[in-house]
């Protein structure tokens, strides 16, 4: 039974996750799909825009199933449930279309690190904010302590990893983290993807590659990515394919 479910409504995609039971909590098999269907989406060509929702239960998500990572000998959970969940939010993070993240409930622990890989967030106002890890002996491991240091002041986030401080979705607004605060925060986030429909998709992705670079995510790929989209439209890439084909040297017109 799939536990991220991908839907499509025109331009607009939504990635859904579907465990409610565990107050939507990651397990091994959800990451897997969540990864699937990440790569799904960079190449669907009519998707514009991807909402990132929940069922509805008392949290957005509650990070990972305890159950799941808890019997993982040391090496297991450093190798594997760490890294490939890095490696997963990465991807989402990295996503080539704009990507809003609608928080209804409480996004805790793994489920904050999942908003903080979208590139806005939409919040709940009873909904909060937190980083428990260590109140169970562990420390945040799918980018609370790296990609959240860019996105919240340092003080804000040692408040919640080192004293286990809540955040409101008032404060976070306040901070900038979250775009905004509505009571329905999946329709909130239609409404904003909807305006992705009037830009232009190839300049939107280009944008959002050069802020990321801007800001260290994913740097040395987007250099040569967009380096690489330069070169690829230049007469000189054009000639120098054709005199491959046919053998001869190529005489570059240098544009």
């Amino acid at each position: 039974m799939s536990r991220v479910s991908l839907s499509h409504d025109g331009p607009v995609a939504t990635l859904r996750l579907e465990n409610p039971s565990k107050l939507n909590a990651f397990t091994p098999d959800m990451l897997a799909e969540l990864e699937a269907h990440c790569a799904t989406l960079d190449r669907a060509r009519h998707t514009l825009s991807v909402i990132l929702a929940a069922a509805p239960a008392r949290a957005f998500c509650a990070g990972a199933d305890i159950g799941a990572w808890a019997p993982l000998t040391p090496d297991d959970f450093a190798r594997h449930w760490v890294r490939d969940g890095h490696r997963i939010f990465d991807r989402l993070a990295r996503l080539s279309k704009p990507t809003i993240a609608a928080m209804g409930a409480h996004a805790i622990g793994g489920g904050l690190e999942l908003a903080a890989a979208c590139d806005i967030r939409v919040m709940a106002p009873a909904a909060t904010l937190a980083l428990p890890e260590p109140a169970v002996g562990i420390v945040p491991g799918w980018s609370g302590t790296q990609r959240l240091a860019r996105l919240l002041p340092e003080p804000v986030l040692k408040e919640m990893v080192l004293f286990g401080r809540r955040l409101s979705a008032e404060r976070a607004h306040a901070l900038g983290f979250v775009a905004e605060i509505a009571e329905d925060p999946e329709a909130a986030a239609r409404e904003i993807a909807a305006r992705v429909t009037s830009t232009s998709p190839r300049a939107t992705e280009i944008a959002k590659y050069m802020i990321h670079a801007g800001r260290g995510e994913d740097t040395p790929a987007l250099i040569e990515a967009l380096g690489s989209g330069m070169i690829a439209a230049s007469a000189d890439k054009a000639e120098g394919v054709a005199a491959f084909a046919e053998k001869r040297k190529p005489q570059f017109p240098g544009r």
